[in-house]
This record gives structure tokens, sequence and C-alpha cells, in this order.
């Protein structure tokens, strides 16, 4: 592990680096090359789904690192339309076989698919799955504090994680704070946004040229400072290396509130809003 990355524990004991890999578009020979380079630079935490279609892609990528698997964190979702429990066994089986891992260290449901009604069906597998050990963690996605209330009542079981979308002009307070308080670490997907201009960001450059950082360093620092989880995305080893260069400096409570400010209710990049959004 790389040791100036800092570790984050999660509810069921399983410790993760506070900042991993998206891997969403990186497939083939060149997402193998790119996740072959993350894993150089540093990165040990890696973030795929069964509908990126790359898992096989990872475990190639994990195959020929020079790191061993069981120093690395292996995140993969379970899609919408696999929530009945046998279809979710399922899944979480092929997914393996397609990775060639023995085990995941991180299954996620995708998304609650509230109009199907199945997740808590689909958290039940998962539940199981852990137990038989295909999983050593279980946690969701896009997850609202109705349906974690839902998954806690029904089951006993909280998730370990909720991977949301946050970002500067999505900033999630609410949602951060009913998973803090319900010891659930929230991740962020799209931290650095996506075809949105928060990269272009005026009050965001003036904070970077103060701390002379890049702009997405200070937004990864600020999901960092949220004790958010960010996966950002990167085929650039450059970039990647960068992303990983965000634990030297600190940002102010004021920088902090003013990127905060920054949200708007409009702020999803996709109007992916998981109170009616329905993932295939």
């Amino acid at each position: 592990m790389n040791t100036s990355i800092p570790e984050i524990t999660l509810n069921d004991g399983l410790t993760l680096p506070a900042v991993g890999l998206g891997t969403y578009d990186l497939r083939g020979a060149a997402g193998v090359q790119a996740m072959t380079s993350a894993i150089d630079m540093g990165y040990r935490l890696l973030d795929s789904a069964f509908n990126y279609e790359n898992e096989g892609a990872v475990g190639e990528a994990i195959r020929r690192s020079s790191v061993s698997r069981e120093q690395l964190l292996v995140t993969s979702k379970l899609p919408g339309r696999h929530q009945k429990y046998e279809n979710a066994i399922y899944t979480i089986q092929e997914s393996l076989y397609r990775s060639k891992l023995d085990y995941y260290d991180l299954f996620l449901i995708h998304w609650p698919n509230p109009k199907t009604d199945l997740y808590v069906e689909a958290w039940q597998a998962l539940i199981d799955a852990q137990k038989w050990g295909l999983i050593r963690s279980i946690g969701v996605c896009n997850f609202l504090p109705e349906h974690l209330d839902r998954l806690k009542k029904e089951t006993g079981v909280v998730p370990s994680v909720n991977q949301v979308e946050l970002h500067p002009y999505f900033s999630q307070e609410e949602q951060l704070a009913y998973d803090k308080e319900n010891k659930i670490v929230t991740e962020s997907w799209s931290p650095l946004g996506r075809a949105n201009n928060v990269l272009q960001n005026e009050t965001i450059q003036q904070i970077a040229n103060m701390h002379q950082k890049t702009i997405p360093q200070i937004i990864l620092r600020w999901h960092i400072q949220l004790d958010a989880l960010p996966i950002p995305k990167s085929s650039s080893p450059q970039r990647q290396l960068d992303n990983l260069n965000i634990f030297d400096f600190s940002l102010t409570e004021e920088e902090m509130k003013l990127i905060s400010s920054l949200t708007r209710p409009d702020g999803r990049i996709a109007n992916q809003d998981p109170a009616v959004y329905e993932e295939f």
C-alpha cells in the first residue's frame, strides 16, 4: 500500500484507501494498460461494474501488475436488470468468472430502481454471497435515505458504502450527513464532474492558485475533507499521479464552504434522480 494515502475503515472492518480509480469506459487492451499504470502509480482500489463491461480487463490488469491480488481492493456492481435474488447470485458468480478472481473486496447494488422494487431482494443476495466468501464487503450506489432505512429495517444489515454522484455542482450535503450518521462511507462517482464545466470554474481556479495545485487536485481534496472517498477516472499516467498528490495540503474552512456553495438544484450530470431513475 502506498503509505502516503490515508485509509478508511468501513463499518464491517474492511479498510479502503482514501482515493480509488474509477474504471468506467476503460476497456480492452487500452483499458488494461491504463489500469496497470494506475496500480503502478500507487492505486489500490479499483472501481468496476457489470454494466461497464470491463470486469475481464480489470482482472487482466491485476494479473499483469507487479502488485499481489491481496494488496488490491476490487469493486463491482449488480445491474438493475439482475436484482431478483437468483439472478443476483448468478450475476455475482458470472462477474467473478469474467474477472477470473476468487472474490470481490466490495460489491454494490448499482441503483435502487424503486419502481421495480427488488432492491431488498438483491440486498439479501449480497448478504448471502458475503457469507459464502464471494464478497468481503457489501454496499450500494445511489441509495437515498429512504432506501437505506428500508434495507436496515427489513434485513438488519447496513451497507458499508454508498457510492453517489458527488462533485462541486452537486454537493449532496444531506446524503453525506445521513451516511455519516449511519456509519456508511460515502464514495463519490464523477468526483470531478463529467461533461460539465466545473474544471473551468473561476472560484476553484483561484483556490488552486493559492495552493499551487490544479483544479482537479483542489476538488479531490475537497472530497477528502468532506470525508468522502473519490474515485476519479483517468487513463493518463500523469493525471493518475496528480490525482493521488492531494495529501500534502489542506483547504481552509472558508475554501471548503466556497466550493460547496457552487452546488446547484439541477447539478446532476445526467438528471439521474435515484427516486425515479431505473437502471437497465
